[in-house]
């Protein structure tokens, strides 16, 4: 059974950081892509963050140089430090998994995590 647990979403003020969390069970972790995504309100969910297998990221414009995505693959785990927080970061971010890749037999689909709020506000 595949589980993915998110934690580390709450309140914050306009220039503070927080560090979400999103710990997996049930999937190969160490070969899969990982991601977080948000949906603000009134928005489309959209990506924020990525990363590969191997370690390499991507960012959405908007939050290059104050977002970081990192994965520790002993721990099954996935995170994204946020930094210089604004209000339009306000959100649901969500953990997502990505497709296991070709090479490997097993199933691949892919998975989403429950969703913690972000609240960036005075």
């Amino acid at each position: 059974q595949v589980q993915l647990v998110e934690s580390g979403g709450g309140l914050v003020q306009p220039g503070g950081s927080l560090r979400l969390s999103c710990v997996t069970s049930g999937v190969i972790f160490s070969v899969r892509p990982m991601a977080w995504y948000r949906q603000g309100p009134g928005k489309q969910r959209e990506l924020v963050a990525g990363i590969s297998s191997g370690g390499t990221t991507n960012y959405v414009n908007s939050v290059k140089g104050r977002f970081t995505i990192s994965r520790d693959n002993a721990k099954n785990t996935v995170y994204l430090q946020m930094n210089s927080l604004k209000p339009e970061d306000t959100a649901v971010y969500y953990c997502y998994v990505g497709p296991l890749p070709p090479s490997y037999y097993g199933n691949r689909s892919t998975y989403w995590g429950q969703g913690t709020q972000v609240t960036v506000s005075l």
